[in-house]
């Protein structure tokens, strides 16, 4: 966990200026060795700070601590309405797991919770989502389903749609969509899109909605990842994180009347938009399903949101599922 101390140093360094030892001491009222214990506690959550000789430390990256009231003020009155708690959390688990524990206990539909360091962060097909501390946009939302899991097929192509608008609103352009649920930019993968679905087949069920963001992922942090990834602080010259506050408020503008309206909307109403974000049509591809690979090009989408992948015999194949990996050229 963060202690109060931990999170004092961080909002000062913050600004991603150099704060002498003696000036962080004073200002939380602790000892200066007390200043470097703490420090080194935070180097753990993957936090890399500088520390100059008549200096003092500053932050390796100047970052924008997630704020409920910057968030709130940047709603709109639509996902205002949609909202019942914005929960944000110095340290947790996953956003994910923490929102289907909530629903097991019958909690109100509408949740938003955020992270700014995830101990167990969730991807797809169980890998892990690397999760630094106050880089990134962690974000679940938990809302409930009337007609079951089959009524919502689909649901990850339109979250895809809204994550994009959200970002075309912050002036991040050239960004696309990758079947089934990840943003991209300039070919490097930027987001990604976990829904996780539970209840009766073909009754009420709940699903949670989680986007894991890159703003700024250190080289360190992201040795892990074992494909090609990018995030804004690249994107947008290092200013992104002056923008994090009004992106997460962004994103829950948009995301808040897609989830709770597709049940009525359907993928219908996403499907020219998300074709017209494709990244991958025309491009040779392997997708994985279990042990077996299959070899094509993409020929985008059809209107249940498969996948259409032309084999080399000429028949187009429809897929519901699967791992999409880009051929190297």
């Amino acid at each position: 966990m963060i202690s109060l101390n931990q999170k004092k140093i961080l909002t000062i360094l913050a600004d991603g200026q150099f704060h002498s030892g003696t000036d962080l001491a004073q200002s939380i009222g602790i000892s200066r060795s007390a200043v470097c214990k703490q420090l080194k506690h935070l180097t753990e959550l993957g936090l890399d700070f500088v520390a100059i000789s008549g200096k003092g430390y500053r932050l390796e990256y100047a970052m924008q601590l997630l704020s409920k009231t910057d968030i709130e003020s940047n709603l709109s009155s639509i996902a205002s309405s949609l909202i019942t708690d914005i929960e944000i959390h110095d340290c947790i688990k996953s956003t994910n797991t923490y929102l289907l524990d909530k629903a097991r206990q019958k909690s109100l539909c509408g949740i938003a919770c955020f992270a700014e360091y995830q101990l167990q962060g969730k991807g797809r097909r169980g890998r892990e989502w690397v999760s630094p501390f106050g880089s990134n946009i962690y974000l679940s939302i938990l809302w409930h389903f009337q007609n079951g899991p089959a009524a919502i097929s689909g649901l990850s192509l339109a979250v895809g749609v809204a994550v994009i608008r959200a970002l075309k609103e912050c002036g991040i352009n050239d960004v696309g969509l990758k079947w089934p649920n990840d943003i991209y930019w300039q070919g490097k993968k930027l987001a990604g899109i976990l829904i996780e679905v539970s209840g009766e087949s073909a009754g009420p069920c709940n699903a949670v909605i989680g986007l894991g963001l890159n703003f700024y992922l250190p080289e360190q942090e992201a040795q892990s990842i074992t494909q090609d990834w990018v995030d804004l602080n690249h994107v947008l010259a290092d200013n992104s994180a002056k923008i994090r506050n009004k992106l997460a408020a962004g994103l829950l503008n948009q995301l808040m009347p897609t989830i709770a309206n597709f049940e009525d909307d359907t993928l219908k109403s996403y499907l020219d938009e998300w074709r017209g974000y494709d990244c991958m049509q025309g491009n040779k591809v392997d997708i994985y399903m279990g042990k077996h690979v299959f070899t094509g090009v993409v020929e985008g989408i059809d209107n249940d949101g498969l996948l259409l992948l032309s084999h080399e015999q000429g028949k187009v194949k429809a897929y519901a599922s699967g791992e999409v990996s880009f051929r190297q050229s």
